[in-house]
């Protein structure tokens, strides 16, 4: 409801900054500062939509990593040697995960400014652990126990999975800057006030950061000829 009495607003301002014409920059102004506003409001609902997915992505990337060292290279020859446990228990941790209401698509849609690039970040993330560990797990069953053609299949594209998942928590590693940058450039915690405050920014930056989602070492496997 905010956010509609928050467009009709800027539509008004902006229909008197044209019919201002030049006779100033006041309605200009408004119309801009009018935007400011629904787009800290957007980044603070943002933030605090992070803030509850925080503790599953980190359940997730936990059981990643433990994974990771297992298919960083690639599958072996006899795929039967690779421990099982540890990559089911990835698959089981990004299928857990859920999308918030309010990052959903359509209802992103009406986010605007820089939340709405973290929010398709959220997104990518989740679709690309999600649908990344659970086509490994099918190529290492297919390659084991599937028909010669289905085993070829999953040999040939089990790589292109492999990377998939490593780009989805590169993509996770950047979210924390990204709102840090946004963060700083709608005004900081003059601006925000007790709507987001700098601890909480801070937070979410070392949550959503390099050192906490990214995965070592760099995928070693190829895609493609």
């Amino acid at each position: 409801m905010r956010r509609a009495v928050y467009r009709a607003a800027l539509l008004v301002l902006g229909l008197a900054t044209i019919a201002l014409g030049g006779c100033g920059g006041g309605g200009k102004t408004k119309a801009h500062q009018a935007m400011q506003g629904l787009e800290r409001e957007d980044l603070a609902a943002v933030a605090h939509a992070l803030s509850k997915t925080a503790a599953p992505i980190r359940a997730e990337v936990a059981a990643t990593k433990a994974a990771w060292p297992l298919v960083v290279n690639g599958l072996p020859a006899d795929p039967s040697t690779i421990p099982r446990p540890p990559i089911e228990a990835a698959a089981a941790s990004a299928a857990r995960l859920r999308t918030p209401t309010l990052l959903e698509e359509p209802a992103a849609t009406a986010i605007a400014g820089p939340a709405a690039g973290l929010a398709a970040e959220v997104r990518n993330f989740i679709v690309l652990a999600n649908s990344g560990w659970r086509m490994i797990g099918a190529a290492i069953d297919q390659i084991e126990h599937g028909p010669p053609t289905a085993a070829r299949f999953a040999r040939a594209n089990v790589n292109l999975y492999i990377t998939t998942v490593y780009d989805a928590h590169f993509g996770l590693a950047q979210i924390g800057k990204q709102l840090l940058a946004a963060y700083n450039k709608l005004g900081g915690p003059a601006a925000f006030g007790a709507s987001l405050t700098q601890q909480e920014v801070d937070a979410l930056a070392q949550t959503y950061s390099e050192p906490s989602d990214r995965l070592h070492p760099h995928t070693g496997v190829r895609v493609g000829s």
